[in-house]
């Protein structure tokens, strides 16, 4: 069934923020569980490029997209699979935190943001450059509050449940999503960087990299992913509107697409609803509820990321929404992009 939206006041809005600068363009769709209804583009990859205009299959650095598509994805594939129990403390079964303070915590915890695990720090500063001495930092660190006393929004997060997905699978967190979700799906342009040089050159530009001068195109923004090789739970997957929109359209109808998904209907059930029992905000397992919406009656999950992404999705109203633009471009201030994304919602998912 067509979804009844005024095209035109989205288009408008979203030109309006290539306009006044809060990002060079955006890429955009909406849908339900029969796939897309309706996208556009606005703007260019670079502003200084006129001839580059933002095109349906141009490449983003989705960056905390990334806990969605390839953590939230596998940790579901594992618990459907009965090789995970979300209320298991970490250490019964996962020796590398056994005996440390992460031991106590549970999957739950962490897809709650509650598990009371340290805030976001710089990696390198705290552990060093080798991978091997940052996930062991990671995983042995004293945590900064018990878990369950308060949702504390943190990317250790995923980068701990990106960790325990490897333990439990014995497969790399890129080769285990795609392998498990990204392939069966037939997200065949998804995946994590860094990009060879042909890839690259479609991707929307993000943060200007002071090294070489030049803005970063094929390589993970988030200095995690990048200190870790281009793969963790925090960021480094890049995807395209297309892909995205077939993950979404699964979500809506996981038993309808194909098989073998990693995930299917119970998962998503589960994870779009309130677990955090009046702590605030609330969180469902890694979606939250949207902005602006009363999550009991509205039924509009979010998830954004940094580099300017945004998914939505309502199984109440059967529909999903994806807005993608390049706002790190211009800038790290999240103020003006949050309050396009607050408007797109709105008129994108009624």
């Amino acid at each position: 069934m067509a979804l009844d939206l005024d095209t035109d006041r989205i288009h408008q809005l979203l030109q309006d923020g290539v306009r006044d600068k809060v990002y060079p363009g955006a890429v955009w769709a909406v849908g339900g569980g029969q796939g897309t209804s309706t996208s556009g583009t606005v703007g260019f990859l670079d502003p200084a490029r006129p001839d580059e205009p933002m095109r349906p299959d141009t490449v983003f650095d989705v960056a905390s997209l990334t806990k969605v598509l390839a953590v939230w994805s596998t940790i579901g594939s594992l618990v459907e699979d009965g090789k995970l129990q979300l209320d298991f403390p970490l250490g019964d079964f996962w020796t590398e935190v056994t005996g440390h303070p992460l031991g106590t915590v549970t999957a739950r915890h962490l897809l709650t943001h509650t598990a009371g695990v340290p805030l976001r720090a710089n990696l390198r500063n705290l552990y060093g450059s080798d991978p091997q001495d940052v996930r062991d930092g990671v995983l042995r660190e004293a945590l900064h509050r018990p878990p369950g006393e308060a949702v504390e929004y943190t990317d250790r997060a995923a980068l701990i449940l990106g960790y325990l997905a490897e333990h439990l699978s014995g497969l790399s967190l890129g080769d285990l999503a795609a392998t498990r979700v990204w392939q069966p799906l037939g997200m065949a342009r998804t995946g994590y960087g860094p990009l060879p040089a042909d890839a690259a050159a479609l991707c929307a530009p993000t943060e200007l990299d002071e090294g070489t001068g030049t803005h970063l195109k094929g390589v993970a923004h988030d200095f995690s992913a990048r200190l870790l090789g281009g793969t963790c739970g925090i960021a480094g997957v890049f995807s395209v509107l297309d892909d995205l929109a077939i993950f979404l359209r699964h979500l809506l109808t996981p038993a309808g697409i194909t098989e073998p998904a990693g995930f299917g209907r119970g998962w998503v059930k589960e994870s779009l609803r309130i677990h955090t029992q009046g702590l605030i905000p609330p969180r469902g397992l890694f979606w939250h509820p949207a902005p602006g919406t009363a999550h009991e009656v509205d039924d509009v999950w979010v998830h954004y990321g940094f580099t300017g992404t945004g998914m939505w999705i309502s199984p109440k109203r059967n529909q999903w929404a994806v807005l993608l633009t390049n706002k790190l471009f211009y800038t790290r201030d999240r103020e003006p992009l949050t309050r396009i994304r607050n408007a797109f919602r709105s008129l994108a998912v009624t």
